[in-house]
């Protein structure tokens, strides 16, 4: 049955994935909507980043579903290329090819694996470098840009491959703080156009600004959540509290 719009963008139900004996996450479930802003929050070692590399099938999961789309992303026959197409990834660390210039950067993935046409994804690329404000930056190489414009980069080229959904996983955790701001506005700019995003991140302040939706997990499992308003103002479990106690 083909996806429609009114069902969840990305479901999991009762997801398991394990390293080893080590359990990492112990029965996720949550749906995202398509345009929500997710935020994940929680300890070093929760879980957090694991969920969403599984939601891109970077990792395998052991039990349970997780759906794309309508499309099972454990499902054998599923075009993981296909899949990431649809599901943008931005890390910590921003991996670009230092010896590509930013444009470069942004243009290979449209060229190389879309087949897209030359021109119009340099066209589309200076589009997309212009939106994440490196307008000028486009022949500089990554040893020539600051931690945060290296970042936005690494957006952009997400972007060039025109995703339904990105995952950040703790993309400013690397940055310096005065460049933080400059990442997390060119992710608000995304979610106020619609682009649905999850976001691993320790950014509380603004998990409480963008977020649709906040979920705090704790040993592989989500212990509550709820809209930023009352999750991070009346938030039930004392485990919730304990955390948001020490943070904020």
């Amino acid at each position: 049955m083909a996806w429609t719009s009114d069902q969840p963008i990305i479901s999991l139900k009762d997801v398991h994935k394990s390293f080893g004996n080590t359990e990492v996450l112990r029965g996720i479930t949550m749906d995202v909507r398509k345009g929500e802003v997710v935020c994940i929050i929680g300890p070093s070692g929760s879980g957090k980043s694991t969920l969403i590399r599984c939601i891109n099938a970077l990792n395998d999961i052991q039990s349970g579903s997780i759906s794309v789309e309508g499309q099972e992303v454990s499902d054998p026959k599923l075009d993981k290329l296909e899949l990431r197409k649809k599901v943008g990834m931005v890390f910590q660390q921003y991996n670009l090819f230092p010896h590509k210039t930013a444009l470069q950067n942004v243009m290979m993935a449209p060229i190389k694996v879309l087949k897209q046409d030359r021109k119009a994804v340099e066209e589309r690329a200076r589009a997309l470098l212009k939106k994440v404000r490196l307008e000028g930056k486009e022949d500089s190489f990554p040893g020539e840009l600051s931690g945060g414009q290296q970042q936005r980069v690494a957006i952009a080229r997400s972007l060039a491959m025109n995703p339904d959904v990105m995952l950040f996983d703790e993309v400013t955790a690397a940055l310096d703080p005065e460049t933080v701001k400059e990442v997390l506005q060119t992710i608000k700019t995304l979610a106020s156009e619609g682009m649905t995003c999850i976001l691993v991140t320790h950014e509380m302040g603004f998990a409480r600004e963008i977020a649709d939706c906040v979920y705090f997990t704790d040993k592989g499992v989500i212990v509550e959540s709820g809209p930023p308003a009352t999750f991070f103002d009346q938030a039930k479990d004392p485990r919730t509290r304990e955390f948001l106690s020490q943070i904020l």
